[in-house]
């Protein structure tokens, strides 16, 4: 008896202690909120109203600026170089003048078949009037007239080398940098700088063979560039090419962009907009969409209540989704707040959003 009148209170004690630690590590109770919130309470949510609207289906594509026209100037000729009428980047004018070789042979040349042209026009003229006599034949005749005709055409190439000496803007553009300075010997292989059409530019791009049919000439497109992110230059397509590429099933299209304060330059990299087709379509924006395996579902408000919809998604842009079924014009579907929805939750409405 005595033993255990000891031990039990001590036992008391223990068990006491063990039930006060147990009840101190229990869980706080929370409230059963499944998605919706707690039972019974409206869960907040944006909304957006559906409505049938112009849906624009646009294409994207990349390409590379190219001048409209470009050309490297070099010479014809092989001689010394007399002097220069451009400086690094000058907008020039078709026809201009930029560069004059050392011409005093080819002009020593000219002269001396001008005279000999013009004394045998006096040759020619004096046996004319003796063949008219008969004291000359008409096989001397002929060959004085040949002879002629022979230093006509000897100027006529005299002229063409001697203007080949001078170098002239074959159209109007801008100019690259000089590569080369005044008494430098050149070559048709010299390098003596660039001249680019930048008025306009070129843009090759290719798109899939299924736009194929909306594709034509004349077509407006946009351009957007890294170097002017504020800025979208437009143009149109030009040419689409005749065939479509086996290894990629697309096919290469160009367009001419206008770049009137020629802005953009050869090589830069140009992100093209070009609009196929708008279609009149159900649209929502994308954060309403809620992807479950292969299928998609939106909350559709009735009667202050959540319920979930499967639809069928079409064409995207960015932050818009085109809605092929699942969907009719004026319903409301919810576009913030979804992830705490269950299929039939109570809501409450805080706004509305548009496109």
């Amino acid at each position: 008896m005595t033993v255990k009148k000891m031990i039990s209170p001590l036992l008391i004690a223990t068990i006491a202690l063990i039930g006060l630690l147990i009840f101190l590590n229990l869980p706080e109770e929370t409230p059963q909120v499944g998605a919706g919130g707690p039972r019974g309470a409206a869960t907040p949510v944006v909304v957006f109203n559906v409505l049938e609207t112009e849906f624009p289906v646009v294409v994207e594509a990349l390409g590379t600026a190219r001048a409209n026209e470009a050309v490297t100037i070099t010479s014809q000729q092989s001689d010394v170089v007399h002097s220069i009428h451009f400086d690094d980047g000058d907008v020039v004018e078709k026809g201009q003048l930029l560069l004059t070789m050392n011409d005093r042979e080819e002009q020593a040349k000219l002269n001396e078949l001008n005279i000999n042209l013009q004394e045998a026009k006096r040759q020619l003229k004096r046996i004319t009037n003796l063949a008219k006599t008969s004291v000359a034949s008409e096989q001397i005749l002929d060959e004085q007239q040949a002879r002629v005709k022979a230093l006509s055409a000897q100027i006529e190439v005299a002229k063409a080398r001697l203007d080949e000496m001078e170098l002239h803007a074959p159209f109007s553009g801008r100019l690259g940098i000089r590569q080369i300075s005044e008494g430098a010997y050149i070559t048709p292989n010299t390098v003596i700088t660039t001249l680019d059409d930048l008025r306009k530019v070129k843009v090759d791009f290719n798109v899939s063979e299924i736009h194929f049919p909306a594709l034509s000439p004349g077509q407006q497109i946009k351009a957007l560039s890294v170097a002017y992110p504020d800025e979208t230059f437009k143009g149109q397509i030009s040419s689409i090419n005749s065939r479509v590429d086996a290894n990629t099933r697309s096919i290469q299209v160009r367009a001419l962009i206008d770049n009137p304060d020629l802005k953009l330059r050869p090589g830069m990299l140009l992100q093209i907009n070009l609009q196929m087709r708008v279609l009149q379509s159900l649209v929502v924006p994308e954060k309403a969409i809620i992807p479950n395996e292969d299928k998609q579902f939106v909350f559709v408000i009735e009667d202050n209540k959540a319920i979930q919809k499967e639809v069928v998604t079409g064409l995207r842009r960015p932050g818009v989704v085109q809605i092929i079924s699942g969907l009719a014009s004026g319903d409301t579907v919810v576009t913030e707040g979804a992830l705490r929805l269950r299929n039939g939750s109570t809501v409450s409405i805080l706004s509305d959003v548009t496109l």
